[in-house]
């Protein structure tokens, strides 16, 4: 790794892929990309760097723009007001997913606000 590189923006997209991941099912990212589950979790721990290009066929599969994985990353332009690590880690989680799924699936504004007002 170059003295540029930043093992935590790597950790920070890895966690954006694995939110994506999630969303779409346990092995439909790997299969989408023909690589096995595995590899997908490398990218995901940040163990393995994504390459643009791959990272392109992510944002594609997943249909987000392919800045949706540098959102809040460390050193970003927009670190400052990023969403804290904490946060990421547990929407990428699967107890994350699933309470915002669950909310999502909630349709009365008003009881979702009442809900995350009672924490």
């Amino acid at each position: 790794m170059t003295k540029d590189a930043d093992p935590a923006v790597d950790q920070h997209v890895g966690n954006r892929v694995r939110m994506g991941r999630k969303m779409l099912g346990q092995k439909a990212l790997a299969e989408a990309l023909d690589l096995t589950f595995q590899q997908v979790q490398k990218y995901e721990n940040g163990k393995n760097r994504i390459s643009a290009s791959r990272l392109q066929h992510i944002s594609q599969i997943l249909k987000v723009p392919a800045a949706f994985f540098f959102e809040g990353a460390p050193g970003g332009a927009d670190a400052a007001p990023a969403t804290p690590a904490y946060v990421n880690q547990f929407c990428a989680s699967s107890d994350g997913l699933a309470l915002a799924k669950a909310l999502m699936r909630i349709d009365d504004m008003k009881l979702r606000r009442l809900l995350v007002q009672a924490h």
